[in-house]
């Protein structure tokens, strides 16, 4: 979906196909057929932006056969799918029954995750539509925590001068510009858009800034004003921004509250959590370490990591971090300038949700893709955007 911006320039949004996550090309091209295409249709679109997914095996495939390429460019033309942004988040496995903490490995510290990204962008430049030039890659924000050292610091920066260096060679070759965007996340080494800063003000080049994930921004309490602007103060470019909620409990002492969080305590993806109190933020890697013996105090609200859909707020006595989500969109492009031109829905927990509040059907998930899209879009208009055809 394009938008037209008071300021004259196009803002892209797309849904993210992470959401139902395939290794192999042949996976990703029934992708397009059974998800992408129907959703576009459900929303009555001419045409649909979606943030492809690629697992290391795909797009390895797609970087050394022309034929493959060939394929999948002719298979989103003709589904009138359009690709502007990649999420290089994941390497590979993000549908194993068990993700947890294999999603940040390899990390920048590692060169599996530096030719990885290089391929993903080589192959953007190669789908972007013929009427744009810029498309941008979310990717892991440095590493996990507790593996990085100065050492992993120092191979991590000149990793990624490395590929911004490699991104000037390919737009001066193809005429496409492409950015990456490190990804904050909490329990990561960039776990905050404030952590960002440093690292990316070392790094000192345009082309690499920040993702903006506002289920992320919001798990970790940060305002969006404060954290945007301190970005912008630096010079820091947000690349994109990903539209998402966090899960939201005001009041986690009382047994209610933690029944109901119960629920989304599941096996198969971290949902770090956090409270704010007077001494900072504190934090656990998994719900359920918040709801254990000796888990997070319950002095204040809790906030968890955990995808909610944008068009479905959990029943009470939960919530979701929609508010904080229009907060940022406010400022990212309701303004006289648009501040980024890529926004993707990235709600990746539908089949870990608890069982009452998940699809029950194909048909079932892309309706609830086409809602979140349509939550995002009247979003947009109501911040001024024109929605174009």
């Amino acid at each position: 979906m394009r938008f037209l911006h008071p300021d004259g320039s196009t803002v892209h949004l797309a849904y993210c196909t992470n959401v139902h996550p395939a290794e192999t090309l042949a996976g990703v091209l029934a992708q397009l057929r059974d998800y992408c295409e129907p959703v576009r249709r459900r929303l009555g679109l001419e045409r649909l932006g979606i943030g492809l997914w690629l697992a290391e095996d795909a797009a390895f495939t797609l970087i050394s056969d022309p034929d493959a390429l060939r394929l999948l460019r002719a298979e989103l033309a003709m589904r009138r799918l359009e690709v502007v942004t990649l999420n290089g988040f994941p390497y590979e496995g993000f549908g194993a029954q068990e993700v947890k903490y294999r999603v940040y490995r390899p990390d920048w510290a590692e060169p599996e995750r530096l030719r990885y990204t290089a391929n993903l962008a080589r192959l953007l430049t190669a789908l972007l539509p013929d009427d744009v030039r810029e498309g941008s890659i979310s990717t892991l924000p440095l590493a996990w925590r507790t593996s990085y050292d100065r050492r992993s610091a120092h191979t991590a920066h000149n990793a990624l001068l490395s590929l911004a260096e490699y991104l000037d060679a390919m737009e001066r070759s193809t005429g496409r510009s492409i950015s990456i965007g490190l990804e904050p996340e909490p329990g990561c080494v960039v776990e905050t858009t404030a952590d960002a800063i440093g690292p990316l003000f070392d790094i000192g080049h345009d082309r690499i800034g920040v993702c903006v994930d506002t289920c992320h921004l919001a798990t970790s309490f940060q305002d969006p004003a404060t954290a945007l602007g301190n970005l912008w103060s630096a010079d820091i470019p947000v690349v994109k921004a990903q539209l998402s909620a966090a899960l939201h409990a005001q009041d986690p002492h009382l047994p209610e509250v933690r029944e109901a969080l119960r629920a989304f305590d599941e096996p198969r993806f971290l949902h770090q959590t956090r409270v704010r109190t007077t001494e900072g933020l504190i934090g656990t890697d998994d719900l359920g370490e918040a709801l254990g013996l000796g888990g997070l105090p319950v002095t204040g609200p809790w906030r968890a990591h955990f995808h909610v859909p944008l068009h479905a707020v959990p029943a009470r006595p939960l919530t979701s971090t929609l508010p904080v989500l229009r907060d940022c969109l406010t400022h990212l492009v309701g303004g006289s300038a648009a501040r980024t031109h890529h926004l993707e829905v990235e709600t990746y927990t539908w089949e870990a949700l608890p069982p009452s509040l998940r699809p029950v059907d194909r048909v079932g998930l892309i309706e609830g893709i086409a809602a979140e899209l349509a939550v995002a879009r009247d979003l947009l208009t109501h911040l001024g955007l024109k929605e174009l055809p």
